[in-house]
């Protein structure tokens, strides 16, 4: 099988479902963004963090993988069963920052990002699935989403600050709170 297909060299994609759309259509931008945050959570899989960590993370690779599909699908031609997000996946990310919340200091003010690669990574993801979410409410303005693909993105994004300061924890660095000048 050819990865190119030359079908795209005018601007258009098409949608599961055969709907021809341009490249910067909303749902082309949804999934094409799910999918960056995806190769970001791949990066953090990859750097020195604990076997649990990488498990939940790639669990949440693969709810990346459908709910790419979900906004991949045109939802009023598409035929095809692609697979479902469950209420029980957005239940595990907030099992999880629960759990990690229990052993994190209490926060009192604004963190900046960064503190090591594999935190700011963190960051930088947290930061494209906010984006991803944006982009999917504005999609769904105006064509079918899910509502559990936008909530999930939404405690994904909190789910990676969490990490993010557990990661921080870990590492024996310092989290660089914000102390505004007034």
């Amino acid at each position: 099988m050819k990865i190119y297909t030359k079908t795209g060299d005018k601007g258009l994609t098409s949608l599961i479902g055969g709907t021809r759309v341009p490249k910067h259509h909303l749902r082309i931008e949804s999934y094409g963004t799910v999918d960056e945050l995806n190769s970001y959570i791949g990066m953090i899989r990859d750097q020195d963090i604990s076997e649990d960590q990488k498990n939940i993370l790639k669990e949440i690779q693969d709810r990346l993988f459908t709910i790419g599909s979900a906004l991949a699908s045109d939802p009023e031609k598409s035929k095809m069963k692609i697979p479902d997000l469950h209420l029980q996946d957005i239940e595990l990310l907030e099992q999880k920052m629960d759990e990690m919340n229990e052993k994190l200091p209490e926060l009192k003010h604004f963190i900046l990002p960064g503190g090591n690669t594999v935190v700011s990574f963190c960051h930088i993801a947290r930061c494209i699935c906010r984006r991803a979410e944006r982009i999917t409410v504005h999609l769904a303005e105006e064509s079918f989403v899910d509502e559990k693909v936008i909530i999930y993105l939404n405690r994904l994004s909190d789910y990676l600050f969490v990490l993010a300061r557990q990661l921080c924890l870990d590492n024996g660095c310092t989290e660089n709170e914000w102390f505004p000048r007034i």
